[in-house]
């Protein structure tokens, strides 16, 4: 990735998170991704991470925390030029960081739940320079219009198709298998297991055998990941209502050329607009009875059976070419080259 020229020295940016990659939880992948990115064109940016095994209290405790960093590097003549910070609650951290410019990315839960909502209004304050949202949506519910539309960004290199049946082989599945993947743990009650599962029972009450294919794993690489979309045969993605901002498995799966079968949230509809085969389930209406999430699972079946009966890869790829992790990071520095600048 080329570096962005600086006529006098690199930029400076303490990136500030509650999301961040560890051996147990592959939480704030996107991140830890987007920072490295924009080390790569030169920015120079150090990470503090909040509540992370600390628990809630730590929104409270890390504003001392994050004050001292600020302090020190200004003492050392090495000041930051701005604070990202990453998920709206997180802000209450940087909240008194005088009068270093933040930048505030917004995910989902942080404006989707009002309470999150609320509370990270409060830890902005005033002193906020721009504002970040992986989705048209989310911007759309606080209507920010001045606010940056930045998704996140899926690294073509890594996320790359590969030997499907060596692939499956691999993992003992056979190649007349239907192998549905479902692209988060279990026991994160936001990411709909539940409804999975009433799906894939659906296909199985009509007659159409599949087999179930968990994303999530404990300590497995990157490598694994990937593999586990090349052997899939669909993704269905079944988040609850008004829970997504831009969900990053989505995108993932595209660029891998996996059909992915979604409900309506976050900014699915436009990744997978292009993309076939795929399909977008909208919620029905009303919304929250049991009549409504039967029919939710129902055509939740009949589309994963569509786009299995098919058999094939999707040209997400191609379509999604805009997501390159190397095109949304020049997008990303080119704000904070705006926020220096102004």
């Amino acid at each position: 990735m080329d570096a962005i020229e600086s006529p006098e020295r690199a930029l400076r940016v303490l990136a500030v998170t509650n999301m961040w990659p560890t051996a147990e939880r592959h939480d704030g992948n996107f991140v830890r991704d987007q920072v490295e990115s924009v080390r790569a064109l030169g920015v120079e940016v150090d990470v503090e991470v909040i509540r992370c095994g600390r628990g809630s209290k730590d929104y409270l405790l890390a504003i001392p925390r994050v004050r001292r960093r600020i302090h020190a590097a200004q003492r050392v003549g090495r000041p930051y030029d701005l604070v990202h910070v990453h998920y709206g609650l997180t802000a209450l951290a940087t909240r008194f960081v005088g009068g270093v410019p933040r930048v505030v990315s917004f995910y989902g839960s942080d404006i989707n739940s009002p309470i999150e909502r609320r509370l990270s209004r409060l830890g902005m304050g005033g002193g906020v320079a721009r504002t970040v949202y992986v989705s048209a949506r989310l911007a759309g519910t606080v209507g920010d219009e001045t606010g940056e539309v930045i998704p996140n960004g899926v690294d073509f290199d890594v996320f790359a198709p590969g030997d499907r049946a060596e692939q499956r082989r691999r993992m003992g599945i056979d190649a007349h298998e239907r192998v549905v993947l479902f692209g988060g743990a279990p026991d994160h009650a936001v990411k709909g297991y539940d409804v999975f599962t009433d799906v894939l029972a659906a296909l199985r009450a009509r007659g159409l055998p599949v087999r179930e294919l968990l994303l999530s794993a404990p300590n497995q690489t990157t490598e694994q990941v990937v593999a586990k979309f090349d052997a899939a045969d669909c993704l269905l993605f079944c988040s609850r209502y008004g829970t997504e901002g831009s969900p990053t498995v989505v995108k993932e799966a595209t660029v891998m050329g996996l059909p992915v079968v979604s409900v309506d949230v976050g900014d699915v509809s436009e990744v997978l607009a292009p993309v076939t085969p795929s399909a977008v389930v909208p919620f029905p209406r009303p919304w929250g009875t049991a009549k409504s999430r039967a029919e939710l699972v129902a055509t939740l079946a009949d589309q994963t059976a569509k786009v299995l009966g098919e058999g094939a890869r999707s040209d997400g790829r191609d379509r999604n070419s805009w997501l390159d992790l190397r095109l949304i990071t020049r997008r990303v520095v080119s704000v904070y080259q705006d926020v220096v600048a102004g």
